[in-house]
C-alpha cells in the first residue's frame, strides 16, 4: 500500500498536481474570476488559474440559490482594476486542491495580494498569511473602515461558505 501511495505521489508531482518547487511565471492577466482569482496568460501561451495566496475575499455569489457576500462583486472589480489585461509576475510556491496555483502577484512590482487587503476588499486569510504585511495591511483598512470594514461586523468568507454548508 505504501508503493501505491509513493506512485500516486510521484505521479501528481510529475503532472503539476503537487509544486516540488516554487514556479514564477510572466504573463498578461486574461480573466478576474472573482476578488482573488484571475488566469494569467503566461509568455509560453498557457492559461494558468491562480489563486492569490494569503487572501481570502467576499464570495461574489452563483445564482439565486448561491448569494453573493457583501463587497463580493466590489473586490473583483478591484482586482480588475488593479490587474485585468496588464502585464503580471507571479511567484507560486505550490497548488490547491482544486489546481489552481496559489502565487503572490505582482503588477509593476506592487503585491496585489496586499493591495487588496489594504483596499479592503479581501482579508488576511488568518490560517495562511504568514507575512505580517497582511495583517498590517488589514490593520490599516480596518481601522480607515476600506471597503469590507464599512459594515459594523463583516463575516470573513470561511465563517460564510460554512455557514452555508450547513
Amino acid at each position: 500500500m505504501r508503493t501505491l501511495g509513493f506512485i500516486a505521489f510521484v505521479f501528481l508531482l510529475a503532472s503539476g498536481g503537487i509544486s516540488a518547487a516554487p514556479i514564477t511565471l510572466e504573463g498578461r492577466v486574461v480573466s478576474v474570476h472573482d476578488g482573488d482569482t484571475i488566469t494569467l496568460l503566461g509568455k509560453d501561451l498557457r492559461s494558468h488559474r491562480i489563486r492569490l495566496a494569503g487572501i481570502d475575499a467576499p464570495e461574489i455569489g452563483h445564482g439565486r440559490d448561491n448569494p453573493a457576500q457583501p463587497f463580493g462583486q466590489a473586490s473583483k472589480q478591484s482586482l480588475a482594476e488593479l490587474a485585468f489585461g496588464k502585464q503580471a509576475s507571479a511567484a507560486c510556491p505550490q497548488a490547491d486542491r482544486y489546481g489552481r496555483l496559489l502565487c503572490v502577484l505582482y503588477v509593476d512590482h506592487r503585491n496585489i495580494n496586499v493591495e487588496q487587503i489594504r483596499r479592503g476588499m479581501a482579508w488576511a486569510y488568518e490560517q495562511y498569511a504568514i507575512d505580517p504585511t497582511y495583517h498590517l495591511a488589514q490593520a490599516e483598512a480596518k481601522s480607515y473602515r476600506r471597503g469590507l470594514w464599512r459594515d459594523a461586523d463583516p463575516t470573513p468568507p470561511w465563517t460564510y461558505r460554512q455557514l452555508k454548508a450547513q
